[in-house]
């Protein structure tokens, strides 16, 4: 088997895993329930760390290479290598996408707190909603 075929095979397989349900839950077994959205803050928060975790690695990791690689393109386009200026412009490409990568993981990772403290207000607002209506249930008993 090739790669492009096996490649083909497994963007299939994922593409059935992950089909999207709308108003419905799996048909085979799945996870039980009313298939409503469920927010566990545990998760959110580990998301949000491994984005933040992600960002930090990547801010240090990611530019590596950016003094070396400038130096290169400088010091060929002085050598009259047409190859120079091709340098300079990837390490200048990377640069962007490395800031829009970084600005990306630290926007997840702030919108995933802000998520997770916003659910834990609504959770305490629905709770003070539903707190008389408990009570006018136990006194219609």
């Amino acid at each position: 088997m090739t790669f492009d075929q096996e490649w083909a095979e497994l963007r299939e397989a994922a593409a059935r895993r992950s089909a999207m349900r709308l108003n419905s839950v799996p048909a085979e077994g799945g996870s039980g329930g009313s298939g409503d959205l469920v927010v566990n803050r545990d998760e959110l928060g580990a998301i949000g760390n491994d984005a933040y975790g992600l960002r930090t690695r990547l801010s240090k990791e990611g530019d590596l290479a950016r003094p070396t690689t400038h130096e290169a393109g400088v010091a060929l386009t002085n050598g009259n290598f047409a190859c120079g200026a091709a340098v300079l412009k990837v390490n200048d490409f990377w640069q962007t996408h490395l800031k829009t990568l970084l600005d990306s993981c630290a926007h997840t990772s702030n919108h995933l707190d802000y998520t997770k403290a916003q659910h834990a207000k609504d959770e305490v607002k629905i709770e003070g909603d539903l707190a008389p209506i408990s009570k006018l249930t136990e006194y219609m008993k």
